[in-house]
């Protein structure tokens, strides 16, 4: 199974354990995402990120050059706790 096949099944199955109510506020802020243009800004597979310094889950600054020293990496971003 291909991970695009892995996502959508995830997505099925999440979607139907959610009140409908809560599927369509997920869906208005897809859409809304999507009419924004924000697909043709984000970075291909492949592209380069540009270099950038944020603070981590403890608050300390890292930047990216810094990360990429030790050797390739998968970024991440936590939104936090809801």
């Amino acid at each position: 199974m291909s991970l695009q096949e892995r996502l959508a099944a995830h997505k099925t199955r999440s979607s139907a354990n959610r009140p409908p109510e809560i599927r369509a506020v997920l869906q208005r802020g897809t859409d809304e995402l999507r009419a924004s243009g924000i697909l043709e800004r984000v970075l291909k597979a492949g592209a380069r990120a540009p270099q950038f310094e944020l603070p981590n889950q403890r608050g300390v600054k890292v930047s990216l050059a810094d990360l990429l020293q030790r050797g390739p990496l998968v970024l991440t971003f936590y939104r936090g706790h809801w």
